[in-house]
């Protein structure tokens, strides 16, 4: 079993107040335009779009502006546009390493703003190598325990349907490639933390959607094998810095050794 939760980071995210929500959309709009450019605009077809889609409308993301999005991506938009993943390594207050992952149509500007704001934070950004050697790369799913049913009569809306936690642990378990699975509560319902070597994400992913279950997450996470354990004055400091860095609208992940 893995002593990692990932949840109570995305929990954070979900309860993002009004003025975040703007940068929420800008970072889902990037996203998507990036998962339709690599894999096509059908949702159908491509898991990576579908799960952002997804996720865009559990934000309130308009139908409209998540379709603009798409048409970015397969260069049927006006303004076609190319972004870029990119990672990045360095030091913030109290000597925390941290990696941070963006998705940018700039990578020049990127870079120089991150060197900026992590001088800003008491930090520095760092080579290539300077901290990632201290961090495991690993496939993350949660998994609902149920399934959507199709609506019975013509019109009517997908209803989601609870299954026994236990049973779906055990079906899912017979997954090839799953190297820890725990159950979770997701926002007072019965979920299930998945995770597996990084390479094989998108295949277990696929396996579990297979499956007819309700998946609320599937990404790349970046876990410290050695973590450094802080004061509460320091936390809060870090806890700060971390908070400057996502709101920069590249930033999708901040990564740290913190226990």
């Amino acid at each position: 079993m893995s002593g990692h939760s990932k949840w109570s980071t995305i929990k954070h995210k979900k309860a993002a107040n009004d003025a975040k929500k703007g940068k929420i959309f800008s970072k889902l709009s990037a996203q998507i335009t990036h998962a339709a450019k690599q894999g096509g605009g059908d949702s159908n077809m491509n898991p990576n779009l579908r799960l952002y889609v997804e996720k865009a409308k559990r934000e309130g993301f308009p139908i409209d502006n998540i379709e603009k999005a798409i048409a970015k991506g397969t260069g049927e938009g006006i303004d076609g546009v190319t972004f870029e993943e990119a990672t990045y390594e360095g030091f913030g207050p109290c000597k925390v390493q941290m990696i941070v992952d963006v998705l940018t149509d700039n990578k020049n500007r990127t870079v120089a703003d991150l060197r900026k704001l992590f001088e800003g934070i008491g930090g520095s950004l760092g080579e290539s190598g300077s901290v990632s050697w201290n961090f495991d790369t690993r496939g993350y799913i949660v998994v609902k325990s149920g399934h959507m049913e199709k609506g019975k009569k013509f019109g009517a809306e997908d209803k989601y349907v609870k299954d026994d936690r236990d049973e779906v642990m055990m079906t899912i378990m017979d997954i090839e490639g799953i190297e820890d699975i725990r159950g979770i509560d997701i926002e007072g319902v019965e979920g299930i933390e998945v995770y597996t070597p990084y390479s094989l994400l998108s295949k277990v992913r696929n396996e579990i959607s297979k499956l007819g279950y309700v998946i609320e997450e599937a990404e790349i996470i970046k876990e410290a094998k050695m973590k450094k354990k802080l004061d509460e004055k320091e936390l809060k400091k870090v806890e700060n810095a971390i908070e400057r860095i996502e709101e920069m609208d590249d930033v999708q992940n901040v990564w740290t050794d913190l226990e």
